[in-house]
């Protein structure tokens, strides 16, 4: 799709992958890149999604959109979690099918894949099982998006193609104790128990899971690589190619804030999805994507910008 001069809403666009991709969209000279906040068109309403199409006229829609957390905040709200994502995708991509919208690129989730996944997560083994069973409302309710974008290329010829990011992270994560993701709550705890001066912080789990993580600058080039050379109805994983235990995330994290204390494992909590890695061939031979930013060097950007900004 040719992306200049191009009328664009991204969903989400205002949020932490999404402010990446309206302005990688920018960069590619699209005529109009619109980001609809929730108190302007909330995408669980029929309505408002017609009148945000209807106004905006979008040739190509983004939808980043999601209410998401971490381990604890998926058990405490499953039935929020399933119901928000799965409205929000099923009347996002309706309306765009009804409003002639020329291409849809739905973001789904690696949540959505089998508890036991062999590792790397290849694609094709998406049906194979049930999702880890803390994430499995919200990887479900993402997973349908695939399902409608596939019978919608199919009844209706609609160009609508479905993306897997992996975990991200960078500067601007949410780092919010009651839902943020590992890598923000680590960086948090741990720059928090440094200045207190803790003699040791306390992690859930036992740190044998793994975990692949991508830096957020390039989840946004990969979604737009993927909206310009992508027309495909297979779902494709967007991710870095390497795995972590976080056990050993949570020794780089202490290094990168300085945080000299002994970590501590709680047992008692939940680990989540045993391992997660990706394949991220289809990508890299579909669009021509691969992650640029060393894992270092991301964490060290993050940890840089809570200091300077998520602490204040």
């Amino acid at each position: 799709m040719e992306l200049r001069g191009a009328r664009v809403v991204v969903t989400g666009g205002s949020g932490f992958l999404g402010r990446r991709v309206v302005a990688s969209l920018e960069g590619r000279g699209c005529a109009m890149v619109f980001a609809p906040r929730s108190k302007e068109y909330d995408l669980r309403d029929r309505t408002q999604v017609v009148r945000l199409y209807r106004d905006k006229k979008p040739d190509l829609v983004v939808h980043l959109a999601a209410v998401v957390g971490g381990i604890g905040a998926n058990r405490e709200h499953p039935g929020r979690f399933f119901y928000d994502n799965l409205v929000m995708g099923v009347e996002t991509l309706e309306q765009a099918r009804l409003a002639g919208v020329k291409k849809f690129v739905g973001i789904g989730t690696i949540c959505a894949y089998p508890k036991f996944t062999p590792v790397p997560f290849r694609e094709d083994d998406l049906w194979n099982g049930y999702p880890e069973e803390t994430n499995a409302p919200y990887g479900l309710a993402k997973k349908m998006l695939l399902v409608q974008s596939q019978a919608y290329r199919q009844e209706y010829g609609m160009n609508a193609i479905h993306l897997l990011p992996v975990n991200l992270y960078g500067p601007g994560d949410n780092f919010d104790p009651a839902s943020s993701h590992v890598i923000p709550a680590l960086v948090r705890r741990m720059e928090e128990a440094r200045k207190a001066g803790d003699a040791k912080v306390v992690i859930w789990g036992d740190g044998t899971p793994t975990r692949e993580f991508l830096y957020v600058d390039d989840a946004a080039e990969g979604i737009v690589l993927a909206a310009e050379r992508y027309d495909g109805a297979e779902p494709v994983n967007l991710g870095s190619g390497t795995e972590i235990t976080i056990r050993e995330l949570a020794t780089r994290v202490a290094e990168a804030t300085g945080f000299k204390g002994r970590i501590a494992w709680d047992a008692t909590k939940p680990n989540g999805q045993p391992r997660r890695a990706l394949d991220t061939s289809r990508a890299r031979d579909a669009f021509g994507f691969t992650a640029a930013t060393a894992f270092s060097e991301g964490l060290a950007k993050t940890v840089t910008w809570y200091r300077d900004a998520g602490a204040s």
